[in-house]
């Protein structure tokens, strides 16, 4: 039946209208009246239920299983999202609506093959997305390199990875961006090994050398004793001897990488000169000649 050929009115709200204004001649204003106030009373109500009840026993569950903060966050969202829609079919069918509802479902699936099309690329993000909450290459806090780029992740989101270089810029990198290449982790272990080179004269000690750099390895708290300090004579370069010294770090950040590194190579550097142990760098010899054409004629001219 047509909205305008209804005379009898549909809800308690209509009836109160109808009976207490005698609008007995517009049953289809007061119906509209009464659906809309209906719609926005479920609404609020489911909405709220939702938001109050659901959301807090989720967020309890997530807790319990051991979920991390960084996978709780877009779960709450999509939670929140579908709270919403929730409400808003309730309502509609409370209303008595349902016909728009009809209508609404052909047009959303219209509008969601149209946005298919167009947002692929979101769709890709939202996938690679996925994928990085479950297969957990990295986590927030950690520290990682990719395509010439290095950071510390300040957040995961299903679309977009945003990461803090180490010059305090925030990078927002798509989530496909980083599944599609190599992600280097330095920190996804509790353990991180530094590799240090230390060049001497092919007329020092080798022995010695290597000892020096093991005794300041072992004496930093920062350095682990195991796995142990360990050096090998890896190169004989064209004005070096190279010494490469290979270290562990435990539960590493890049700032404990830097002033590790840092410190050690310092205190080595120092034995080194006290020790006399020499640290070149590398020399070249230039030779050849300079020939000037008409050399002759010009002295000779000079000479009268």
């Amino acid at each position: 039946m047509s909205l305008l050929l209804q005379t009898e009115p549909r809800g308690p709200l209509a009836r109160f209208l109808v009976n207490t204004f005698g609008l007995e001649e517009s049953v289809t204003y007061a119906n509209a009246v009464d659906s809309a106030t209906t719609f926005l009373v479920v609404f609020v109500a489911v909405f709220l239920v939702g938001r109050l009840l659901l959301l807090p026993v989720t967020g309890r569950l997530l807790d319990n299983r051991g979920l991390e903060a960084h996978a709780q966050k877009p779960l709450r969202k999509l939670l929140g999202v579908v709270i919403l829609f929730v409400a808003v079919g309730v309502a509609f069918a409370a209303a008595g609506f349902g016909n728009i509802l009809t209508a609404l479902a052909t047009i959303g699936a219209a509008a969601t093959l149209a946005i298919g099309f167009a947002m692929q690329d979101v769709i890709a993000n939202f996938v690679a997305g996925v994928f990085i909450f479950t297969d957990k290459p990295f986590r927030i806090g950690d520290w990682i390199e990719w395509d010439g780029n290095s950071g510390i992740v300040e957040d995961i989101s299903f679309r977009v990875t945003r990461v803090r270089t180490f010059d305090n810029e925030l990078l927002t990198v798509p989530n496909s961006h980083l599944t599609d290449g190599v992600i280097k982790n330095p920190v996804a272990k509790s353990k991180l090994r530094l590799q240090v080179p230390f060049g001497i004269g092919y007329d020092d000690d080798v022995e010695k050398a290597t000892n020096i750099i093991l005794e300041e390895a072992e004496k930093r708290n920062d350095i682990l004793a195991d796995p142990e300090p360990s050096v090998r004579l890896t190169e004989l370069g064209d004005s070096a001897v190279v010494l490469k010294s290979r270290i562990w770090i435990s539960q590493p950040s890049r700032s404990d990488f830097v002033k590790t590194r840092g410190e050690y190579v310092t205190a080595v550097k120092q034995r080194f000169d006290a020790e006399g142990i020499n640290i070149p760098f590398p020399n070249r010899n230039l030779t050849g000649s300079l020939d000037i054409e008409g050399l002759d004629r010009i002295m000779a001219s000079t000479d009268d």
